[in-house]
């Protein structure tokens, strides 16, 4: 892929670095041209180059776009981590001098020991792996300014031989996985809570776009719980470039069910309810499956035989990849993503506020059908469908907002 054409002397460059996609086999151009496209869309409208070579992803920008740059790296599915680099002649001495710069300026911010790990893609460069380690340092040790410490280290200095050298002292991690778009499209029921924007979150990290549907109950559930949910819809987005949020009206369908169900299969009537909206959205949208933030055992109602109930009204595949996760876990990943300040604040959704004291655990499809049937709430759920509201998101909103 083509290298920067943008100004040498005016030009930022960034390194990131590829994890799972190194282990595809014949097909991993597919992987690779989506993992550039999605940087191209991240950074339409900002000033940009990037490009793939030997394992590793070069983004140049001018320094205006910097701030842009490192917040699409930030939430970029498909690489485990980046890092600023500067970008030298391909000779000891050039690296000598760059790792001493590199050492003062960790001396500056309190450094007194440091490494330097060294990769030679290059294999036509003279000196080794080890040899890069050993004569990259000489000019930082003979003159005292830090000392050696391979073990426990202040700050390790990274010196890539590669088409340029490149050198830098300080990565950070990322999102890991595949890049978006590669496993198809999924459909997200997406409430307020912790569970499902992590659950949305980890399927983008499996490669797939996510869309997002969420089922709102005016007056019962409040505006304050709608934004709430399109913040966290915003929040995915960032990660998975866009999606579009379909706001579902379901205030008439949960007061039948409110009425006319027995009030311990309330709660497992508003999920089955929910999947036959979610089979009408997977169609008009193409999407593969429904992903949810279910976790077994979480809640009293989410036994094995509830949630066997719940997929059975599901046309499509139902993922749920929560599903052997504790709450700990999740508030860590919620925390991580930075959905976790937004899905606390006190907004109740729908699920909350019709669930019964004491839900039916162990349900049978045979019950859930019958109760379903009496119901007699198609033409509602038909109309709730047709009456959603469709707001899109996408990362550029976010980068412009920078």
């Amino acid at each position: 892929m083509k290298k920067t054409s943008l100004n040498p002397l005016h030009t930022e460059t960034y390194l990131g670095k590829l994890g799972e996609l190194t282990l595809k086999g014949g097909n991993i151009h597919v992987f690779e041209r989506q993992l550039v496209s999605n940087v191209h869309f991240a950074l339409s409208g900002v000033e940009h180059s990037v490009w793939l070579q030997s394992g590793r992803l070069y983004l140049a920008c001018p320094p205006a776009s910097c701030k842009a740059v490192e917040f699409c790296l930030d939430h970029l599915m498909g690489i485990t981590g980046w890092a600023k680099v500067c970008t030298i002649e391909k000779n000891i001495t050039a690296i000598q001098k760059a790792v001493r710069d590199f050492a003062l300026l960790a001396k500056e911010n309190g450094a007194r020991s440091f490494k330097i790990e060294a990769k030679r893609e290059d294999k036509s460069f003279e000196l080794n792996s080890y040899q890069i380690c050993t004569e990259g340092a000489s000019l930082v040790f003979d003159t005292g300014l830090l000392a050696v410490d391979v073990h426990h280290p202040d700050v390790v200095i990274h010196v890539e031989v590669r088409d340029s050298c490149y050198v830098y002292s300080t990565s950070r991690k990322t999102c890991r996985g595949l890049p978006v778009g590669v496993s198809g499209r999924a459909l997200l029921l997406l409430s307020g809570g912790l569970d499902s924007p992590v659950a949305g979150w980890r399927m983008l990290g499996r490669g797939m776009k996510v869309e997002c549907c969420y089922f709102h109950s005016y007056p019962y559930t409040s505006v304050e719980a709608q934004e709430k949910v399109e913040t966290l819809a915003r929040r995915l987005a960032d990660y998975g470039l866009e999606t579009h949020l379909n706001i579902i009206p379901f205030t008439d369908v949960q007061m039948r069910i409110k009425s006319k169900a027995p009030q311990a299969y309330t709660t497992l009537m508003l999920r089955v309810c929910m999947m036959k909206v979610a089979n009408m959205l997977c169609e008009r949208i193409g999407a593969d499956c429904i992903v949810t933030g279910e976790s077994v055992g979480q809640v009293a109602s989410q036994t094995v035989q509830n949630l066997t109930v719940t997929e059975h009204f599901a046309k499509t595949m139902l993922l749920r990849p929560l599903c052997g996760m504790d709450k700990e876990e999740i508030v860590d990943i919620a925390v991580k993503i930075g959905t976790y300040e937004t899905s606390i604040l006190p907004y109740e959704d729908c699920c909350v506020l019709f669930s019964p004291k004491h839900p039916v655990l162990r349900a049978t499809v045979e019950e859930a059908e019958e109760i379903y049937a009496s119901l007699e709430v198609d033409e509602l759920i038909q109309k709730s469908f047709e009456e959603r509201e469709i707001k899109r998101f996408t990362v550029q909103d976010s980068i412009k907002n920078i």
